[in-house]
C-alpha cells in the first residue's frame, strides 16, 4: 500500500509565540512545516520547500505580506491562507485581490485554522479532478471554463483566485437559486459555522469588483444567488 505523501505548509509569522504554536499544531497534525519570520525569509523558504500551503501574516518588517504573496503567486500559484489582525474589510479585499485564497483574523483558533487548511487543500485536489471536465458555463456575461479554470466576462479575462473560482462556479451550477451561506461554507470551505460567515461576504464582494456589481445578488438575512442575466 502507498504511504500518503505528507503535506508541506510554510508558515510565514512574525511573532515566534504565535508561529511556534501554530507549527507544533500542524506537526500534531501529520504535516511536513516550515516557518519564515519575515518577508524576504519567506521567499527564500518557498522556494526551498515548495509547500503545498502558504499561511501568511499581513502584517511583516520588511517585505509586507501582500508582496509575498504577490511574489508568491507569480512564481508558482499556491493555496494561501492570510492571518490578518486587521479588521477592515479593505485590508480583506486588497488580500484576497493580490492572490490569497482565504483569510482568518486574529485571535483565531487552531481548530479553524486546521479546518481552513484541510479545505484548501480538498478544493486542490477537486480542481485537480474537475481539470477533467470540458465543459463551459455561460451565465449572462460571463463565462467559466471548467477545465482551464478561467473566466471570461464579455470577452475579457477575469483574474480570480482559487477560492473565488469555486465560488463563482458553485453559483453557477444553479442560476437563480439562492444559496444560504452557511451552505456555500460548507460547499466551498468544507466546514459551516455562523459565526465564519463573513469569510463567504468578502469573496462575494471581490467577486464583485472583478466581474461587476449586479453579478452577484445579495438575498437579505438568507445569501447570495449568481444573475441569470
Amino acid at each position: 500500500m502507498a504511504i500518503p505523501q505528507q503535506r508541506r505548509v510554510l508558515v510565514v509569522e512574525d511573532d515566534a509565540t504565535i508561529a511556534r504554536a501554530v507549527q507544533l499544531r500542524l506537526v500534531a497534525e501529520g504535516f511536513d512545516v516550515r516557518v519564515a519570520a519575515d518577508g524576504e525569509e519567506a521567499l527564500a523558504a518557498y522556494a526551498r520547500a515548495e509547500p503545498d500551503v502558504v499561511v501568511l501574516d499581513r502584517l511583516l518588517p520588511g517585505l509586507d505580506g501582500l508582496e509575498v504573496c504577490r511574489r508568491i503567486q507569480a512564481a508558482r500559484p499556491v493555496p494561501v491562507l492570510m492571518l490578518t489582525a486587521l479588521g477592515e474589510e479593505t485590508d480583506v479585499l486588497v488580500g484576497l485581490g493580490v492572490g490569497a485564497d482565504d483569510y482568518i483574523t486574529k485571535p483565531f483558533s487552531m481548530r479553524e485554522l486546521i479546518a481552513r487548511i484541510h479545505a484548501l487543500l480538498r478544493r486542490v485536489e477537486r480542481a485537480s479532478l474537475l481539470a477533467h471536465e470540458d465543459s463551459v458555463i455561460r451565465v449572462g456575461d460571463v463565462e467559466i471554463d471548467i477545465a482551464e479554470r478561467r473566466v471570461f466576462v464579455r470577452g475579457a479575462e477575469a483574474q480570480l483566485t482559487r477560492t473565488e473560482f469555486d465560488l463563482l462556479r458553485r453559483l453557477a451550477e444553479r442560476p437563480g437559486q439562492v444559496f444560504e451561506r452557511e451552505q456555500l461554507l460548507s460547499d466551498i470551505w468544507g466546514f459551516s459555522e455562523a459565526a465564519a460567515t463573513r469569510t463567504v461576504d468578502s469573496h462575494v464582494r471581490a467577486l464583485r469588483r472583478k466581474l461587476g456589481s449586479e453579478v452577484v445578488r445579495t438575498v437579505h438575512g438568507v445569501g447570495y444567488a449568481l444573475v441569470r442575466s
